[in-house]
């Protein structure tokens, strides 16, 4: 009877901090593997390696932005892809509602609609971003990237930053 009442008082605690990690996971904070080099050398820039081989960086994803739709210039963030909604991509905002935009390689401007964001990877040439499927909507934002937690030697913020010739106020 002792290790039934064991049992049951660990599955207890066990499920109860399942759904405690769920809960905060869903609407606080959430770890993502970061795949690709699309966004280097911000994230994965190719030169951390455990024994030889590649690591990819995983970040933390802050979500209480998502309440507001509070997004900067410049921010990481974390959405659903516009045509599969089970890729989930990390790039940089670079226009928000209402403002125009001109891409770097073409003599095009277009004016973000309300609700959406224009985004783009930091390493251009490797990204899949607003330049290949346009302004994204803001419901697809799943999070901004605010820490890398890992690998331990690139712990540390992701700074923000913003193309300067790309933006123009509306």
């Amino acid at each position: 009877m002792g290790t039934r009442s064991a049992l049951w008082s660990f599955a207890n605690k066990f499920f109860t901090c399942g759904v405690i990690g769920v809960y905060v996971s869903d609407r606080f904070v959430g770890v993502a593997p970061v795949r690709g080099s699309s966004m280097s050398p911000t994230l994965n820039p190719g030169t951390t390696s455990l024994m030889g081989l590649p690591v990819d960086d995983y970040v933390l994803v802050e979500k209480r932005c998502l309440q507001n739709y509070k997004f900067s210039h410049g921010d990481v963030v974390v959405f659903s892809s516009p045509s599969n909604h089970k890729e989930r991509h990390i790039k940089r905002i670079t226009a928000l509602p209402g403002e125009w935009i001109g891409t770097r390689h073409s003599y095009d401007v277009l004016k973000i609609p309300e609700g959406h964001c224009w985004v783009e990877g930091d390493n251009s040439s490797s990204s899949l971003d607003s330049r290949s499927f346009g302004p994204i909507p803001l419901g697809l934002v799943q999070g901004r990237v605010t820490h890398i937690a890992w690998p331990p030697q690139r712990i540390g913020a992701v700074e923000k930053r913003t193309p300067q010739d790309t933006i123009s106020s509306s």
